[in-house]
């Protein structure tokens, strides 16, 4: 495989990231984050591609060694299970590790931010890999799909996520735990989906990953709308003060 570090190329790969981290960072109303915390947060998405990818090969040798290659339920298997929870279990690993204690998390829709830039941070890393080694025809592809489908699997735990951290200042600890169940379940099962449809290639499935591709953004976009919209501090009912 021919690697090039062409800057073009490499533009090609940071800017749609970059450009969607924008978007999310101003539909934050109440309190802007603070630049330290976020592009720290853009370093432990960049941090876990390498946790994700050590898990990947953990669970293909797994994999390679009970389950025949080529066949449906090995793709099942791989896109579902390997390669969803390593890359969005490490995801949501070091984003609870960077964000759920600090105090810049007070607000609910501060969920969504923090989930989309470690998204973000991981695609834009994984984006320059394969931009730089595949080309401008891949850029342009993964602009429309891979770097916004990040952003979307993003959204859906940064939403659960801001939900966990406002039941947990509730009181509600069983609560808290559901929704961080949920932060990382429903986007691990909406990127095996979208991975599974995308290599399985021809016919309906070709269909089916378009179709999927179009819902997604939809509900992602509509869904960081009502929750930057409905927006409010967090307070600590358990101690008396906001959170």
């Amino acid at each position: 495989m021919y690697i090039t570090l062409n800057p073009v190329l490499i533009a090609a790969a940071v800017i749609p990231a970059i450009i969607l981290l924008v978007r999310v960072e101003r539909a934050d109303r109440l309190e802007k984050e603070s630049r330290g915390l976020l592009l720290s947060l853009v370093l432990f998405g960049i941090l876990s591609t390498i946790v994700a990818s050590l898990g990947e090969r953990i669970g293909i040798a797994v994999l390679n060694a009970v389950f025949a290659e080529e066949t449906r339920l090995y793709d099942f298997l791989l896109y579902f299970i390997v390669v969803a929870f390593s890359e969005e279990g490490a995801k949501y690993v070091l984003l609870k590790k960077r964000t759920w204690r600090n105090p810049e998390f007070n607000c609910q829709f501060d969920g969504v931010v923090y989930g989309v830039f470690v998204s973000l941070g991981f695609a834009l890393w994984e984006n320059i890999g394969y931009v730089a080694a595949y080309g401008m025809s891949t850029a342009l592809i993964r602009a429309v799909t891979a770097i916004p489908g990040h952003a979307c699997f993003g959204v859906f735990m940064g939403t659960w996520y801001g939900m966990a951290k406002r039941r947990e200042a509730a009181g509600d600890l069983p609560g808290s735990k559901r929704m961080r169940t949920r932060a990382l379940l429903i986007p691990a099962l909406l990127h095996g989906f979208y991975d599974f449809t995308a290599s399985s290639g021809g016919g309906f499935m070709t269909l089916a990953f378009f179709a999927f591709v179009v819902v997604m953004f939809i509900t992602a976009y509509r869904l960081v709308r009502h929750v930057s919209a409905n927006d409010s501090y967090i307070r600590d009912y358990r101690f008396g003060f906001w959170g």
